[in-house]
């Protein structure tokens, strides 16, 4: 129902309380956020273009930095585009539709390249301890299995959190204390139980952690 009662109504926006508290810095801040945007886009460009233009860059351990580098441009550009308009604007408020949006690209990326990073460090302990091997061992179809399976299943997790994110109700307060949106303030703005997103939560981060924690000891021989 839209109405929950005479007095309070679904929130159908929320406002990014972002760096209110420090009005006076606003034009300080806009120009590190627009270089740091800047840099970290024009960056990531540079090396997904070189590694898709020079043949000598061809191998798993570029192809999957390039990778990196295309979540690193998602990441980004999922929160900083919002948080300088936010800076520039009076009135720093984001659909709901628009929050989501940005959960889902935020969760997405940032696991995506957590997982990116076990492989490439994967792919360098096969590099060093089974050079002979190694053209084998990481083949072209290998990789991309692995690069294709990290965006599969980092993409399914953020549409887990997402979808459980919008069974809630929000009925106000509306103001995220954050400059973006994220689980952890929108879960305290909720006026229904989270109960299954606080459980979904900390199976994801005890999921990546010691997905991360066994392949490093695979990695490295610890386990047979």
């Amino acid at each position: 129902m839209m109405a929950l009662n005479l007095n309070q109504t679904e929130v159908t926006e929320f406002v990014l309380e972002g760096f209110s508290e420090h009005t006076s810095l606003r034009l300080l801040l806009t120009g590190c956020f627009l270089s740091l945007y800047m840099m970290a886009l024009m960056g990531n460009i540079v090396i997904i273009v070189l590694v898709t233009s020079s043949t000598g860059l061809h191998s798993p351990m570029y192809f999957f930095l390039c990778n990196l580098a295309t979540m690193d441009i998602i990441c980004t550009t999922s929160v900083l585009p919002k948080a300088l308009a936010g800076l520039i604007s009076e009135e720093n408020t984001i659909s709901f539709k628009g929050c989501m949006a940005q959960l889902f690209f935020l969760l997405w990326s940032l696991s995506s390249e957590l997982l990116l990073l076990t492989v490439m460090a994967y792919d360098r302990y096969v590099a060093i301890c089974f050079p002979l091997h190694y053209s084998s061992r990481m083949s072209p179809q290998l990789c991309g299995v692995l690069a294709m399976s990290v965006w599969f299943i980092c993409a399914l997790n953020a549409s887990v959190h997402t979808g459980l994110m919008t069974r809630l109700s929000f009925c106000g307060p509306k103001v995220v204390t954050h400059f973006f949106c994220e689980i952890p303030p929108l879960l305290l703005l909720s006026c229904s139980s989270t109960y299954i997103n606080s459980i979904m939560t900390l199976v994801a981060d005890a999921f990546y952690g010691c997905i991360n924690f066994v392949l490093t000891l695979l990695s490295y021989g610890y386990i047979i």
